[in-house]
């Protein structure tokens, strides 16, 4: 091995020790001090190897290239939510989250890629840097949990695992051998992106754990190959062709029919829809319709006895007829029914369980959503 190859495998060696130091000793590089840490590597590297320039020639279609994957996967996603359910996001605009949360993921992805891409720059495709360097980056990403997480308890190690670790690896793979082919600025945004949208989103699909370790794998290997088949053309002019036939226009009707559905089935604006799940409202509303719900917002008020209404009853939506409304010196208690069912819901209703009334339904439009609830 060269001399400079053998620097440059040993200032890893050293980053390498004062990460598993901080995961397992006392961990210190979260937040603002990785930030720090991450200038100072920079730094160090700039005065022991020199900077390269980042000349790709294709940076912009790759970018363009990434903005399509990452639309196609909010796509996907958010329509996954539909049958999932959604979480609200807490307000990161304020200046608290900006500066605990969404400010130190910009620094920490800006400046880990640029390092990442100078050291397998300097390592001009020597195999054994560049398997290290994919070990050293995993280790960046995981570094805050290996402090924290539990390995005497097989969940805890389970969940470590699957939801950091996996992922970790399918993504920096993909992030080392991209790098060298795309620079450094469409990781970024790829990273940027994946990373900011859980702060910057008013509402996100609800996944559970499990299923968020296999997107998170997936999700990279997928931006992966999508690099791989845009440097498989066979020539400047295939590739120059293909970018100017490349828009966002398509794409647009897809997303904005999404955002609609996202508006009717998040449950977080004035309407909601849901898809009716059993035939307890027959022939007025059929198993597989979509209910559309208009929220009430505490205006009670507007509640009589023949309305439909939806409400939680045991962490399910219930959609029926309201028969009674029983007042108790000021205490209101409500009572439904199924059209379909011989007797009245046994259990009352009361305000905090009432979502809303339904006055309009889509017909069958739900049964997707069943079907899948029923496998």
């Amino acid at each position: 091995m060269k001399k400079g190859y053998r620097r440059l495998l040993g200032f890893e060696i050293v980053v390498f020790l004062v990460l598993l130091l901080n995961s397992f000793v006392r961990s210190i590089l979260t937040g603002y001090w990785m930030f720090l840490f991450l200038v100072l590597l920079l730094v160090i590297f700039k005065f022991m190897f020199g900077f390269e320039r980042d000349s790709h020639r294709y940076t912009k279609d790759i970018i363009m290239d990434t903005i399509i994957y990452l639309i196609i996967f909010f796509i996907l996603f958010y329509l996954l939510g539909i049958f999932i359910t959604f979480a609200r996001v807490d307000n990161y605009y304020r200046w608290y989250g900006i500066k605990n949360f969404i400010f130190p993921v910009i620094y920490t992805i800006v400046f880990r890629e640029y390092l990442r891409y100078m050291i397998l720059s300097k390592a001009e495709g020597n195999k054994v840097i560049g398997i290290f360097t994919c070990i050293l980056f995993i280790l960046f990403d995981v570094t805050v949990s290996l402090s924290v997480v539990n390995f005497k308890s097989n969940y805890d190690t389970f969940i470590f695992v699957a939801l950091r670790l996996l992922p970790a690896i399918s993504s920096n793979i993909v992030f080392s051998l991209m790098t060298l082919k795309t620079g450094y600025k469409p990781i970024i945004f790829y990273a940027l992106v994946i990373g900011l949208y859980r702060y910057l989103l008013p509402i996100i699909p609800n996944p559970d754990q499990y299923l968020t370790s296999i997107i998170m794998f997936i999700l990279p290997i997928g931006f992966g190959y999508r690099v791989y088949t845009f440097f498989s053309k066979e020539s400047d002019d295939d590739v120059e062709r293909d970018y100017n036939k490349k828009t966002l226009v398509p794409y647009i009707i897809p997303s904005v029919v999404t955002i609609i559905l996202v508006y009717f089935t998040s449950g977080y604006f004035h309407f909601h829809a849901i898809a009716v799940a059993s035939g307890s409202m027959e022939p007025n509303i059929h198993k597989g319709d979509i209910a559309i719900i208009e929220k009430i917002e505490d205006d009670y008020d507007k509640l009589e006895v023949g309305q439909v209404i939806a409400y939680k009853y045991e962490g399910v939506i219930v959609v029926h007829r309201l028969i009674n409304i029983l007042d108790d010196r000021g205490e209101y208690f409500y009572y439904t029914k199924g059209d379909a069912n011989k007797e009245e819901d046994n259990w009352v209703v009361e305000k905090d369980m009432i979502i809303g009334i339904v006055n309009h339904r889509i017909p069958y439009a739900g049964m997707p959503t069943v079907w899948l609830n029923e496998l």
